[in-house]
């Protein structure tokens, strides 16, 4: 009975000794990803900025200017796309809408930011777009890979339409949550002007006429958690200028935005809660159970061993029953 009992633990032991690494490099890499109809909006603000009036065509400083992020599944898109892509894929239509302190829009720039659900690679395909323009992204834009390397990436700028390298600065804590800060630097870079501009009668071509051109950079700074790949926290160090041209008059250049725009309070609050409970149904698949089974295993082995040993241990001796003499015959 007690072979049995071994052989049976020793059999569950193999079973969770496998499964430990199996979940770990065979299962998570397949079952953790983004889903395809997520939605998320955030709002950040630049207080104190400065701001273009195009009326006057003259900058001025403004109370706050307000940015609208929000990202959106596209589920149908993500379905056709995968029957040719043969993967999982993720489509967010993004907005990024700015308004003044007067409540006025500023700009609005729609996105179609296409990407592979499990690894967060860019998958090319018909409708990648920044503001109607087609583009053809190479590394990452909004969200790092699961489980992030202490390293530089290779992120996407959607308003200089380029790639470029963002660094890794550290590791640090941010309200109670072990994140790594990455930073990226644009340089002063010519980018197209929105195609949806503040005031009536001014669009891009007729810009274009006058010979001014529009100018940017930006200092990108974010704290993402290492294990989900989610940014729990964004700021951005960000100017803009309109250079040259008959519309500036007897001006080189012209500020049309400036400041330095965070995530404002109550998102930062809401985004550290969401990503610490995504967080720990990652480190389930991981972490926890992976090493878990591993350590069950081992249990079941000793425990299996100890009934083996148990099981070949000699009978104990018994003295022999003492016999009655049998009778003798004459």
């Amino acid at each position: 009975m007690r072979r049995k009992a071994s052989l049976i633990l020793l059999a569950l032991a193999v079973f969770f000794a496998a499964l430990s690494p199996m979940l770990r490099w065979y299962a998570f890499p397949r079952l953790a990803k983004i889903p395809a109809g997520q939605y998320q909006d955030m709002v950040l603000e630049a207080k104190d900025a400065t701001l273009l009036d195009y009326g006057t065509m003259k900058a001025k400083k403004v109370s706050k200017v307000t940015i609208v992020q929000t990202l959106k599944g596209n589920v149908e898109a993500s379905e056709k796309i995968e029957k040719t892509a043969g993967r999982d894929v993720v489509v967010w239509d993004g907005l990024s809408y700015v308004v003044g302190p007067d409540g006025k829009m500023v700009s609005r720039i729609p996105e179609r930011y296409i990407f592979d659900a499990h690894t967060q690679e860019p998958v090319h395909a018909t409708g990648e777009m920044v503001d109607g323009d087609p583009v053809r992204r190479e590394g990452i834009e909004f969200k790092w890979p699961f489980l992030t390397e202490k390293r530089d990436y290779e992120y996407f700028d959607a308003q200089a339409r380029v790639t470029a390298p963002i660094h890794y600065r550290g590791t640090q804590d941010f309200r109670g949550v072990e994140v790594y800060y990455f930073e990226q630097t644009i340089p002063w870079t010519n980018v197209k002007l929105p195609k949806t501009m503040p005031v009536e009668g001014i669009t891009p071509e007729s810009v274009a006429k006058t010979g001014t051109t529009r100018w940017y950079t930006t200092v990108r700074k974010f704290w993402v958690e290492p294990v989900t790949g989610a940014p729990v926290y964004g700021e951005e160090i960000h100017k803009e200028e309109l250079r040259g041209g008959t519309l500036l008059g007897d001006r080189d250049k012209v500020t049309a935005f400036a400041g330095h725009v965070k995530m404002r309070e109550d998102y930062i609050d809401h985004t550290v809660n969401l990503v610490n409970s995504q967080r720990v149904l990652v480190l389930l698949m991981t972490s926890y159970l992976p090493w878990g089974f591993l350590l069950l295993g081992g249990l079941l082995l000793a425990l299996s061993l100890y009934l083996e040993a148990r099981s070949r241990r000699p009978a104990d001796p018994r003295p022999a029953e003492s016999a009655e003499p049998e009778p003798v015959s004459a």
